[in-house]
Parts: C-alpha cells; structure tokens; sequence
C-alpha cells in the first residue's frame, strides 16, 4: 500500500500537467486566420445612401447624389432656376466634421452657389446640408450626399506623367473614359464620329462644376484643348448624349 500512494500521485502530477498544457496550446491562432482577417481592409467599399432633400427652386447639383468618386471634388456646386442671395450656405459633412474650405459662394449668375472641398478629404460617406436663400431674405435648406473610395482609382488609365493626352470621341464614348494624369497635363478631345458630341462638365444640364471645361459643339475632325493644373475629379458628359457619354479625369 505505502508503494501504491507515490505511484498515484506522480500519475496526478502528469495528468494535471497534460491537461494544462492543452488548454494554453489553442491560445495561439494560426497564421491563415491572421491572413483572413486583414484581407476585408483591401476589398471594395459600399456605401449607403439616403433620400435626397430638394429646396425650393433646387435643378441639380455636382457631385451627384449617390455618386461614388476615385478622388476628391474640387468643389460642391448646387444649381437653382431663382436667384440666390446671401447668406445661403453649404457644408460638406462626414461625421459632424465640415471638410468644406473658404466661404460659400454665389456665381455671378446667382443661379449657382458652390464651395471648395479640402483636397486631403479622407475616404468616406459625405452629406451635403446646404441653406438656400433668396432677394427677400427667405431662406429653404437640403441634403444630398456621395462618397469617396480612392481605391476606385485603380480602375483608371494611368497616363500620370505624360504631358499631352488625347481622348477620342469615338462609337458614341470618350475613349479611355477614366483616367489618372497629373497636375498640369494639356488634355484635348478629338471627335471621330459624323455625330456632333460636346465636352461638358456636369451637371447636366447646369454644366457649372468646373466651367473652362465646357466646349462647343464639335463636328467630325473639331478638337477642344484644356490643361488642368488643380488635382482632384473631374466628372464630365457629352451634352447630346448626357445619359450614357460619359467620362473622368482624375487629377493627382
């Protein structure tokens, strides 16, 4: 019996020993489980967005609402058919945070009032809460919003570094649609199609985000030539076929 008792209890010893050490073992994940949760940081992001609000007297605005842009807006234009007059007002809001700049200003026509976006903007949801005012001091507020996921930018043409650049009008498309060029690049459509297109900022049928970008019409063999020295985005359109001629450039 006295032989039996050291016996048991050196047993108990590796037993409890054992079970201690298989209890610490899965406290260590595997390196695949490491991999798959940082793989989500690098997929695509969705956004959801909210009904839009329209003052009175609202026609359009640039960004669109619902529009999910691979760079920064240079500004936030909001068109209207009456005349504006201080003190109407935009903010551009992620998070309770105004990443506008400068003051809102009213164009010379008073049909149009816009305001500078920070161009190092993070990535994210925006809501635009603007405040129209007219002559008679009345004043009638709305909302829209986009996004911003630079990511999108991966999807452009890279032609960053290059000068020059033609863009066709060709088939009814702007040919490359998307691209990436750098501050500074002199950029010129060229029309190869018997159809006349246009070169035309958004919105539709505003044409008042960035105006210089906004030509004639062009015929077959017409050119129209602009160099853009200020980075951000640039959404565009054919003004004779707005609903499906469309194009960006993204300036870095």
């Amino acid at each position: 019996m006295k032989n039996i008792l050291p016996v048991a209890a050196v047993l108990a010893l590796a037993a409890v020993g054992f079970f201690a050490w298989k209890n610490q073992t899965p406290q260590t994940s595997p390196p695949t489980n490491q991999t798959q949760e940082e793989t989500p940081k690098t997929s695509p992001t969705s956004f959801t967005f909210t009904n839009p609000k329209k003052s009175a007297h609202y026609e359009t605005n640039t960004p669109a609402h619902g529009s999910t842009l691979a760079g920064t807006p240079i500004n936030v234009v909001i068109d209207f058919n009456f005349d504006l007059a201080k003190p109407s007002e935009i903010k551009i809001l992620k998070e309770r945070t105004d990443y506008g700049t400068g003051e809102t200003i009213i164009d010379t026509n008073k049909l149009s009032m816009r305001r500078t976006m920070k161009s190092d903007s993070p990535d994210g949801l925006y809501t635009v809460d603007y405040k129209a005012c007219w002559p008679d001091k009345s004043c009638h507020d709305g909302t829209f919003q986009f996004a911003i996921d630079r990511s999108q930018a991966k999807t452009y043409d890279d032609q960053t570094g290059k000068k020059e650049v033609t863009i066709k009008m060709s088939e009814v498309m702007f040919k490359p649609q998307n691209i990436k060029l750098t501050r500074g690049t002199k950029v010129t459509w060229v029309n190869d199609d018997s159809a006349e297109h246009y070169v035309n900022t958004d919105s539709h049928p505003s044409h008042t985000y960035s105006p210089t970008q906004n030509s004639k019409a062009l015929k077959k063999g017409e050119s129209f030539t602009l160099t853009f020295d200020q980075a951000g985005i640039y959404p565009y359109h054919c003004s004779a076929h707005a609903s499906s001629m469309t194009g960006s450039l993204l300036i870095e």
